[in-house]
């Protein structure tokens, strides 16, 4: 019922216009010929390296105009999940590791060892991690999202899709823009850029934006907010046409934000009906209706946080109160940088066109936090700039090749690609000042909860310590001695992690489309891959507490203490957090080797209907996991002695996609529909367990598990080698339809039905080992930030007001849906019910829109909804959450000039 009234919502708003004139900028020439023969209703893209008629591409693809762009507000990504069904982009712990999903697939977590499975590319350069996009982009001429492997063309690989961005570039004409905004939260932005001529062959353009918003969280502690945005951009072009043969263009830009991001709420019952105490304390197991939520004190974790100065309000309130409550003196605070410089030629070779797109790029991020988001100080990262860093350094070069052959019986394509990568991360987060106080009431509420003493010295009063006298017996003594020794661990761990990857990628590919007649075409693609990843890692840690804890109770670990012994190593080391590791070094290489490639056979039976049936295989590398944790299976060995880089490689996920569809277009109405089916192998799936990130690779397995991949036990659950199979898998239907029933009405509506999900026996690596347990939910349900069904839709008015020349303007459009779950655990309680998010903008505009004064709105109806719920960092009896709050209701005020 409940997605039924959203999809009425979605329907009743209407929600996205459709789709303006689009026009390629990435091959100029070609571009140009394709526009003297189409008229102005027309979308051209080059998702297949060329210029072509967007009915005519038998692909899957989203093309997104300027105007409906503008329209929209769309400034970033993100904003795009308003106007494509199949694509979702989000933020987590910090907005450098924002993720896009297409088909319910994407890279999921913080660590940037892992490519994106969605590429992101802008003006054909590619953008090393798809977070690197949430940012201003400037004026923008058009967008078009690919949705399927692209694993021939594209630059980089990628295993889901692709989202392709192309700025606004230089014309032979004077002309400039000018744009200013104020919102809620104090928003302002400006936005201005000056377009011209320098001489007869030569043009150029800067665009440039400023950014300052408040935050939406409100630290009650610091008294500061969280979540703000103060960001600027600034691109300079230039375009060289000395003859109708060649185009040179050059692009430079900068961009810097200095942003407090990202806190985040305790997610309660009202929100996730789930999110409550379970059985025995156990997460796995579904808890009974009514009982009290986690983050009552009926978990025994919360009488700790409450007696080391939490604020009960923060556990008490609302999870869309966005007062926050934040360990004193701790920050958010962070810094981004990007820039690069890009040269795009594109020169007719006789009877071929040859394209050449040479890029390089500098990210720089940083972000501080208070890690375990409460106010006692467990885990922080200090604000400086090795907070989380990562820094990327790339080059790109790209050459293709096209032409004909046969009489144009053959449309061929022939290209080149390398890249290479180095990126740096260093960290330094550390035991807060009162982990001492909190570690040893993990282990005395394992014992008995009622005696628990946070303010007492290892957790346990004087009473405590006379009522447990003997009950661990001879070793009775030893293991207070193991409770005092954690209550000294405080403001100890990280001084400085630093990992290196160096990655190196050269492919070769060629898409051909053989014309078998005039209405039915084989297109044929084959792309050979080669990349090379080099690592090493430095560590600089101070926490000499974990090889003593190590050395007293490794004795026990086989006896009846064996349970309380590794807690009391796996507090004292967590995430092989000791100073052992203290001036090690590590390094390591791996290589790969892939095919992959597509066919498509199309069919043309009248001008205005194309149908088309196709195969491809995608592949995404594989790489290192950038995070010590990894290093050994537990923390119970010395990870010197026993770390094994081995552990922290990942191999590369393939999938094999097919997909069928019919694309109907006239200058009045145009509608597609897409059917696939996309298998996964080796998928790459990133998951916080509360205490560390654990990085896997998933498999599903042809023969029957008996339920071994669902139960706490790490070692069952293995198969056999040959019997492992794809363990995700993604089938569904998608429709995309825009119609212009009168003038100066556009409407556009896009439904989006997909089952993403895992297989129902699954493994881990593709040599059969077992699944880890802390994914033992994952077996036969959906993907995470996967709804099933997701609809958009949009309206545009823009009708004259009487002879004035003067034109109004009313826009909607909208999103909905279905419920889904947003940790990648699936645990109980990160669940997010379907809902509908609106937005408007409403205006006036003068003659040929030289000025313009518009009202808007984001998310209309304030809609509360969560973009991802996680695992309190260290927050258990029973594993609390967290949740990253999408951003509430925004609107404003803008005005417009161009000349």
């Amino acid at each position: 019922m409940k997605l039924a009234l959203n999809l009425s919502a979605c329907a009743f708003a209407l929600a996205a216009v459709a789709t303006a004139p689009v026009y390629a900028q990435s091959q100029s020439e070609a571009t140009d010929q394709v526009d003297e023969t189409v008229d102005s209703n027309v979308i051209v893209v080059t998702a297949q390296g060329r210029a072509q008629v967007l009915s005519d591409v038998p692909v899957a693809i989203s093309a997104i105009g300027a105007e409906q762009l503008q329209q929209s507000g769309t400034s970033d990504i993100r904003e795009l999940n308003q106007l494509a069904p199949s694509l979702l982009v989000s933020s987590t712990g910090n907005e450098a590791n924002g993720s896009a999903r297409i088909r319910g697939i994407g890279t999921v977590g913080d660590n940037p060892g892992l490519e994106s499975s969605v590429a992101v590319f802008i003006d054909g350069v590619y953008r090393s991690r798809s977070g690197n996009a949430l940012s201003e982009l400037g004026p923008i001429d058009r967008i078009e999202i690919l949705r399927g492997p692209q694993g021939t063309l594209g630059g980089r690989n990628s295993s889901a899709g692709m989202i392709s961005i192309t700025t606004a570039a230089p014309e032979f004409r004077f002309s400039g823009h000018a744009s200013a905004t104020y919102g809620n939260y104090d928003q302002l932005r400006l936005e201005g850029g000056i377009n011209g001529p320098l001489s007869d062959t030569i043009a150029a353009r800067i665009d440039g934006v400023y950014l300052k918003r408040d935050g939406f969280y409100n630290d009650v502690v610091n008294g500061t907010d969280v979540n703000n945005k103060d960001r600027y951009l600034v691109r300079g072009q230039l375009l060289f046409e000395p003859n109708d043969g060649l185009s040179i263009r050059v692009i430079g830009d900068y961009s810097k934000k200095d942003e407090s991001c990202c806190a985040a709420t305790f997610v309660q019952p009202e929100f996730a009906q789930q999110a409550r105490v379970g059985a025995g304390l156990d997460p796995f197991s579904v808890p009974p209706p009514g009982a009290p939520a986690l983050t009552s004190t009926q978990n025994p974790i919360i009488p700790v946080l409450l007696a080391l100065g939490q604020n009960n309000n923060a556990l008490t309130q609302s999870t869309f109160n966005r007062d926050i409550y934040v360990t004193p003196g701790r920050s958010y605070a962070g810094e981004t940088e990007d820039f690069g410089a890009s040269v795009e030629v594109n020169a007719e070779l006789g009877n071929m066109n040859l394209t050449s797109i040479t890029g390089y790029r500098e990210y720089s991020n940083f972000q501080a936090s208070d890690t375990d988001y409460t106010q006692v100080d467990i885990l922080y990262r200090e604000p400086n700039e090795n907070a989380g860093a990562r820094e990327f350094k790339t080059f790109t070069q790209e050459l293709r090749l096209q032409g004909s052959a046969f009489d144009d019986k053959l449309d061929w394509l022939i290209g080149g690609f390398y890249a290479n990568e180095k990126l740096e991360t260093r960290d330094n987060i550390r035991f807060g000042t009162q982990y001492g106080a909190f570690a040893p009431c993990r282990i005395v509420n394992a014992v008995n909860p009622a005696l628990a003493s946070p303010t007492s010295t290892g957790c346990l009063s004087a009473g405590g310590r006379a009522a447990l006298a003997g009950a661990f017996g001879a070793a009775t003594p030893l293991i207070f001695a193991g409770l005092d020794n954690l209550a000294t661990i405080n403001d100890r761990g990280t001084v400085l992690d630093v990992y290196n990857q160096k990655s190196e990628n050269f492919a070769f590919f060629t898409h051909n489309i053989f014309h078998i007649s005039d209405k039915l075409d084989l297109t044929l693609g084959l792309r050979y891959t080669n990349e090379t990843k080099d690592f090493n890692a430095a560590f600089t840690n101070d926490n000499t507490m974990c090889p003593t804890q190590r050395a007293l109770f490794t004795p026990l670990l086989g006896g009846p203490l064996g349970g309380l012994a590794a807690g009391l190593i796996g507090l004292s080391c967590q995430g092989n957090s000791t100073s052992e590791l203290d001036g090690v070094t590590l390094s390591d290489s791996r290589s790969e080797n892939e095919f992959t490639g597509t066919a498509i056979l199309s069919y043309k039976p009248t001008e205005d209907l194309l149908l088309y049936g196709s195969y491809s295989r995608g592949y995404k590398a594989g790489g290192f996991n950038l995070d010590r944790s990894a290093l050994t299976s537990s923390t119970l060995a010395n990870p010197a002695l026993t770390g094994d880089t081995a552990n922290l490689q990942f191999d590369q996920e393939t999938v094999d996609a097919f997909e069928i569809g019919a694309k109907y277009s006239t200058r009045e109405f145009s509608l597609s529909v897409a059917a696939f089916r996309q298998q996964f192998q080796n998928f790459q799936l990133n998951t916080f367990n509360g205490s560390v990130f654990l990085v896997q690779n998933i498999n599903g397995c042809s023969d029957d598990l008996g339920g071994a991949d669902s139960d706490a036990d790490g070692t069952t659950g293995n198969c056999a080698a040959d019997n492992v199979k794809y363990g995700v898998v993604a089938q569904g239907i998608e429709l995309e339809a825009s119609i212009n029933p009168v003038r100066h009405v556009n409407v556009s509506m896009g439904l989006t039905y997909t089952d993403t999900s895992y297989e129902n026996d699954l493994v881990g690596r593709d040599n059969g080992t077992a699944l880890d347990p802390a994914l033992r939910l994952l077996p036969g349900d959906n993907l995470s930030n996967a709804p099933e069904i997701t609809a958009t839709a949009s309206l545009s008015y823009t009708p004259p007001i009487g002879n004035s020349g003067l034109t109004g303007l009313f826009y909607v459009n909208a999103r909905t849906t279905s419920d889904y779950n947003t940790g990648s655990d699936l645990l109980y309680g990160k669940e997010q019910d379907g809902f509908t998010l609106v937005n408007a903008r409403i205006g006036i505009r003068g003659p040929d829109d030289k000025w313009a004064i518009e009202g808007w709105a984001q998310n209309l109806f304030n809609i509360n909804y969560s973009q991802v719920a996680f695992n309190t960092p260290f927050v258990a009896s029973q594993q609390t959450y967290s949740a990253f709050l999408a951003e509430p209701r925004t609107y404003g005020l803008t005005v417009r000039t161009r000349f």
